[in-house]
């Protein structure tokens, strides 16, 4: 009974080392207090989120990014001390490779586009229902990519104004790469990209240098936005 007992409880042990490790760290950045404190309170629900820190403005945000150290981080547009794409850019300035969604009130499509094209990973609207705010968080953290369907549309039409050049671009595309941006679209990591056709991950990542290259896209997320708008990727 004792040696079972102590199988249970190293059982326990593990489990709890595993969550911990597997748990995402999110900067909740928002200069709404109710706003603010109800989306970390909703983020700290979730059994694999932990809320890393809360900032007020981009500010606070950008002094304190590497002590906070993120896996993700939430941010509202518009602040006080930083107003459209600034609280972005200044962001990306501190850390530009750090994994960033808008959560913001504003869809305006010059908005999308511009802030997919300074970095973003993901861009959702604050009516957006929670369930899909865990989902975005979820996929960034993979690697992954994810636009709020609300504002899906008005990406499409701001995209679908290269049409020509894209139509172009894509018939230069190989199968390989083709394939290599259908599992970009599916939120994939290079891991798991490198797996699941058979080639390493340096591979992966000359394929999608190739991609973005031929897309004429600054990043992987604006890439998906290109393929969905010509029907390769389905939001």
């Amino acid at each position: 009974m004792i040696e079972t007992g102590n199988r249970l409880d190293w059982d326990k042990a593990r489990q709890e080392k595993y969550l911990k490790n597997s748990q995402i760290r999110i900067l909740v950045v928002d200069d709404h207090p109710k706003i603010r404190f109800g989306l970390a309170g909703q983020l700290r629900a979730q059994p694999d989120f932990v809320v890393a820190g809360e900032a007020s403005n981009c500010e606070e945000c950008c002094r304190d990014l590497k002590s906070y150290a993120p896996d993700v981080v939430l941010l509202d547009l518009e602040m006080d001390d930083a107003s459209g794409l600034e609280a972005l850019s200044r962001l990306r300035s501190v850390d530009p490779s750090i994994p960033t969604i808008v959560f913001t009130a504003y869809g305006t499509d010059w908005r999308v586009v511009e802030a997919i094209k300074i970095g973003v990973q993901g861009y959702l609207m604050k009516k957006a229902p929670m369930d899909m705010v865990f989902e975005a968080i979820r996929t960034v953290h993979r690697g992954g990519s994810f636009l709020d369907p609300a504002v899906t549309s008005k990406v499409m039409v701001a995209v679908g104004r290269r049409s020509e050049k894209a139509s172009s671009a894509f018939r230069s595309l190989s199968e390989r790469e083709i394939a290599v941006l259908q599992m970009l679209g599916q939120g994939k990591r290079n891991k798991d990209i490198s797996k699941a056709l058979s080639i390493t991950e340096r591979t992966v990542k000359f394929h999608i240098s190739s991609v973005l290259a031929k897309l004429e896209a600054g990043n992987r997320t604006e890439a998906v936005v290109v393929a969905a708008e010509r029907g390769l990727i389905h939001f």
